[in-house]
């Protein structure tokens, strides 16, 4: 059983940062979606490990960039069990517009 589970909105953010990877280098896109993936994992096993963001939303949900590709932040509820990815974001988005979750 997952320790994580991704909303419908997550699932379609990780096909999106793929394909626009893919674009250029299909082994990079697969890299970026495995460490996405890992991320999630990581915050799974360490539900604390991310920060809140309260300029950004008042939701109680915290943010976990990816240490190794730091443009992108895994967006995530760390109370239910198992935890919800709730979106996937990248830096350059405009994430006061996406915070409404």
């Amino acid at each position: 059983m997952s320790r994580y589970e991704l909303t419908a909105q997550a699932k379609e953010d990780v096909l999106t940062i793929w394909e626009y990877i893919a674009r250029d280098s299909l082994q990079a896109a697969d890299r970026v979606e495995t460490a996405i993936y890992e991320a999630c994992n990581f915050v799974a096993l360490n539900p604390l490990a991310g920060h809140s963001r309260s300029d950004l939303t008042r939701l109680p949900v915290r943010f976990w960039t990816l240490p190794r590709f730091p443009n992108y932040q895994i967006v995530y509820d760390p109370v239910p069990q198992p935890v919800t990815v709730i979106r996937v974001l990248h830096g350059a988005q405009d994430l006061v517009k996406l915070a409404k979750f």
